[in-house]
């Protein structure tokens, strides 16, 4: 499995997105069951077991009955010495599972608190500012920047953002990595961003990169496909898929070696272009 130097800790190219652990169907979706805690626990076993050494979580991502932090905690404390967990601030949420207003520099350091209480840790591996649409990102990055500085996290990272705010971060702090939606057939016009990224030596990490822009199981091509295409996007591109199903565990992790022929990728990078993937 080939790996990415993030920040100072060299992870395997796959990792594990928790979105999916808490609870079945789409992520967030009201009302939707909750997954079963033990299968959640075994499946984040036994990725670590296979090789993943970075997990992509929140402490938004919870249902009623499940939180991704919590479950982490439990299948994964003591965690092993080579692990990174990153998780994002700015979203949050009521206990009801209402979307709160998105914090501002004062309300962060209590989300990244709230993290660490909830991953039973005194520092975090990476921490993602996530932006809420194309406005200005200093003020609340430079409270995360703050913090880093007071030993509460490792490395910063900024999702759902443009090569404007990359920009805006790096001239605060160092940015090891951007987390944006993205994949075959998927906004395609994040192309020249992710080059960018990976001209300044910044990890892109693209979550729904096998669902698509609906969310769901992408078009007609499968999904290992669709993860080894995403990995051939460069060597600083990492995938996250997230599932909470052994089965899809264990195609995931396979696809990470997989290796598509150019001829293949020439006809993927059409059907990419044209969004008909």
């Amino acid at each position: 499995m080939s790996t990415w130097l993030l920040g100072d800790r060299r992870v395997n190219r796959l990792g594990f997105g928790a979105m999916r652990l808490p609870q079945t169907g789409a992520a967030f979706e009201p009302g939707s069951p909750p997954r079963d805690r033990d299968q959640s626990i075994a499946v984040l076993r036994t990725a670590v077991e296979l090789g993943v050494n970075h997990i992509d979580t929140a402490a938004f991502y919870f249902s009623a009955l499940r939180s991704a932090n919590e479950l982490i905690n439990s299948a994964l404390s003591p965690y092993p010495d080579d692990l990174v967990i990153a998780t994002k601030v700015g979203p949050s949420r009521e206990p009801s599972g209402e979307w709160r207003s998105p914090a501002g520099p004062g309300e962060l350091r209590g989300q990244v608190e709230e993290n660490l209480r909830q991953l039973g840790r005194d520092h975090l591996d990476l921490v993602y500012l996530r932006a809420e649409g194309p406005g200005d990102i200093t003020d609340r990055f430079a409270a995360l920047a703050e913090l880093r500085q007071a030993g509460l996290i490792r490395h910063l990272g900024i999702s759902a953002v443009g090569p404007r705010q990359l920009a805006q971060a790096r001239a605060v702090a160092p940015v090891v990595a951007v987390q944006n939606s993205y994949g075959l057939g998927y906004r395609a016009q994040q192309d020249e961003f992710i080059r960018l990224c990976g001209e300044q030596n910044v990890a892109f990490v693209p979550f729904f990169s096998i669902a698509g822009a609906n969310r769901e199981a992408g078009g007609g091509t499968d999904a290992a496909v669709r993860l080894a295409w995403t990995l051939a996007r460069g060597p600083h591109v990492l995938v996250i898929p997230g599932t909470g199903d052994p089965g899809h565990l264990a195609e995931n992790v396979a696809a990470a070696e997989l290796r598509l022929s150019d001829e293949e990728l020439a006809r993927l990078d059409e059907l990419h272009r044209t969004g008909s993937a």
